[in-house]
């Protein structure tokens, strides 16, 4: 990939389910990189769940202290950053981080989906009389954005260990001078 992009991050895209977290720490580690969720730092920096700043606010305000995150990322070097499953469905969020980031996103089936996030009480969007037919409806709707990432890799088959070699050789790639 040709790009004039000062790639000093590195930014996991891509549904609830798909590795985003495990595979996330174990690319850090290979690439002696910080770990950071952007789930984790809103809910640190608010005292609260994620559920609970859905179940009080709405989404609408769980959006805009994504946005303020990602607007906090361009400063960062050197760190891995996981990103909440409906982060990119905002191109500005998107936009922002292929700035300082290759974009990698995680992809699995509906069904890989459901299998590994079925038992997580913590996932907000699950709350839903049909948890399956809502994760038909929200990768519908997010495909599109979840496909304007750098690099896009299936999770289904492979183990946290393999899809994080992958990225690793993938971001190398990206930052190999132009010959």
């Amino acid at each position: 990939m040709h790009n004039d992009r000062q790639l000093v991050n590195l930014a996991l895209i891509g549904f609830m389910g798909t590795g985003k977290t495990s595979v996330g720490r174990v690319v850090a580690e290979h690439l002696h990189f910080d770990f950071l969720d952007t789930d984790d730092l809103i809910q640190t920096r608010t005292g609260r769940t994620i559920a609970d700043i859905f179940a009080r606010e709405g989404e609408p305000a769980f959006r805009a202290l994504e946005r303020q995150v990602v607007g906090e990322l361009a400063a960062r070097n050197k760190t891995v950053i996981s990103t909440g499953g409906g982060l990119p469905t905002n191109l500005e969020n998107l936009n922002a981080l292929k700035v300082h980031a290759l974009v990698v996103c995680l992809w699995a089936s509906e069904e890989k989906i459901w299998e590994r996030v079925r038992n997580q009480s913590h996932r907000p969007l699950l709350h839903d009389p049909d948890p399956q037919g809502k994760i038909h409806e929200l990768l519908k709707i997010r495909a599109p954005f979840y496909q304007q990432a750098d690099v896009l890799i299936n999770t289904d088959q492979r183990s946290a260990r393999e899809v994080a070699q992958q990225i690793v050789l993938q971001f190398k790639l990206a930052n190999r001078p132009e010959r």
